[in-house]
């Protein structure tokens, strides 16, 4: 158990998981179920990406100064953070009363080429009638709700990590 809690070990979790879970959502959801990814399902993929690939640096690279490690950890957890905190926003637009729903605006590849992206991300984090549209469910819950529940799972283990980086320090 000891092994599994490593810097390192914990790291390559989150960028294994990382890996499955962006599988699930191309190859299951968006190529088997046929679901296509609103906007803000999209910003919660680039988060986990970002989380991934700091992890995967960190696993790696494997850094044995505490500045690195906790500089690697900053951006892992900043991604994931950002992700969890897209989820949320999505689980709240999907639970909006229908009159209240932000009505359906052009796609993302539209907003990319129109507007700054600063406008583009206030656009996307406003949500849109697509982002309200619940697809799919597993175990009565939307795939909003179940990313946050993995974001969050996935934010525990970067607080492992954290206490992992302290507590070598301090021992």
């Amino acid at each position: 158990m000891q092994r599994l809690l490593t810097y390192r070990a914990l790291n390559f979790i989150l960028f294994i998981a990382s890996v499955v879970a962006m599988l699930f959502a191309i190859i299951f959801l968006q190529n088997y179920k046929g679901l296509e990814p609103c906007p803000l399902c999209i910003f919660q993929r680039i988060g986990l990406m970002v989380m991934g690939g700091f992890s995967l640096i960190a696993a790696v690279g494997h850094p044995k100064k505490m500045g690195m490690q906790l500089l690697l950890w900053i951006g892992s957890m900043a991604g994931i953070l950002w992700s969890a905190g897209v989820a949320a926003r999505h689980v709240w637009i999907q639970h909006l009363p229908a009159d209240q729903v932000p009505a359906c605006g052009p796609g993302l590849d539209y907003f990319l080429e129109a507007l700054p992206m600063k406008q583009v991300i206030n656009q996307v984090l406003s949500g849109s009638g697509e982002c309200a549209e619940i697809s799919w469910r597993f175990l009565g819950l939307s795939i909003p709700e179940q990313a946050l529940i993995l974001f969050t799972a996935l934010i525990l283990v970067n607080l492992l990590v954290l206490w992992r980086i302290i507590s070598k320090r301090t021992a």
